[in-house]
């Protein structure tokens, strides 16, 4: 029996990446699946594979996110795991590069689609005695030099927002978590360097390549890595955890690596004259 048998989810920017891979493993565990996206021809596609539902869903619509949470409801009977994944790489650049619309863009899909999915999920757990909510954060919400500014801020908000609607809903039996990822090969990753729609999932082997030496644990992670994360807090193996920020990064936000320490140490001891 899967974890999430008899369960229904939800999971928005499900049709790539971390998203995908969720919804894969969480079908694979016996929920029953909501997958919610912008991009219609893949997710339609992903949904069909599974036996799953598709909905088009742009998170910044409030809308949208509604009529995905009514839809599982509508088809299922109920919401039993809302997944606040949807995500782009937003404004980059230097702070005074960026501007007013690229700023609002970021935090309407990193902070509003997320404070829109717990909006709309939160009366339907509350009115069946309980359910999870989970919802993406970044390693960049809690360490500098791991994001993009606006990415960080708005990322440091869904933390935030995950632990202050966690003390309201956690009384009500509805538990709110979330999980940071760190440096994972996705199509979000290439889609903001310029790569076009199409030929981003062509780049991933490069771009983990790129992280594979980026944490202490050597290999670039996955989206499994975040779907198994993710599955775990969705799931009653983890229900007495409320309110939770689950970092999933092999260790890179833990500060500097060992190695990298010891060759500093070794340098400034060559210049004390205490090495040849």
């Amino acid at each position: 029996m899967g974890r999430l048998e008899g369960k229904v989810a939800v999971i928005t920017g499900g049709a790539s990446g971390i998203g995908e891979a969720s919804v894969r493993l969480f079908a694979a565990e016996g929920a029953e699946m909501v997958v919610a996206d912008v991009q219609d021809e893949r997710g339609g596609r992903l949904a069909s594979e599974l036996g799953a539902e598709y909905v088009h869903a742009d998170v910044t619509r409030e809308e949208d996110v509604e009529a995905a949470v009514f839809h599982a409801v509508d088809v299922f009977g109920r919401l039993d795991c809302m997944f606040n994944n949807a995500g782009v790489a937003g404004a980059v650049g230097p702070i005074e590069s960026v501007t007013v619309e690229a700023f609002d863009r970021t935090v309407s899909v990193l902070l509003r689609g997320v404070f829109l999915g717990v909006k709309h999920a939160a009366p339907v757990m509350r009115a069946q005695g309980g359910g999870s909510i989970v919802n993406t954060a970044s390693v960049a919400a809690v360490r500098t030099g791991y994001g993009n500014h606006v990415y960080s801020a708005a990322k440091a908000g869904v933390v935030q927002l995950t632990r202050s609607v966690a003390m309201e809903l956690g009384e009500d039996n509805v538990r709110v978590n979330c999980v940071l990822p760190g440096f994972i090969p996705t199509p979000m990753i290439a889609r903001a360097r310029g790569v076009p729609l199409g030929e981003a999932d062509g780049k991933l082997d490069v771009i983990a390549e790129a992280f594979r030496d980026a944490q202490p644990i050597r290999r670039p992670g996955h989206p499994d890595d975040v779907a198994k994360a993710a599955l775990w807090l969705a799931s009653d193996d983890s229900g007495f955890v409320n309110g939770h920020a689950l970092v999933v990064d092999g260790g890179v936000s833990g500060g500097r690596m060992w190695s990298d320490y010891q060759h500093a140490v070794e340098g400034l001891e060559r210049k004390l004259g205490l090495r040849g």
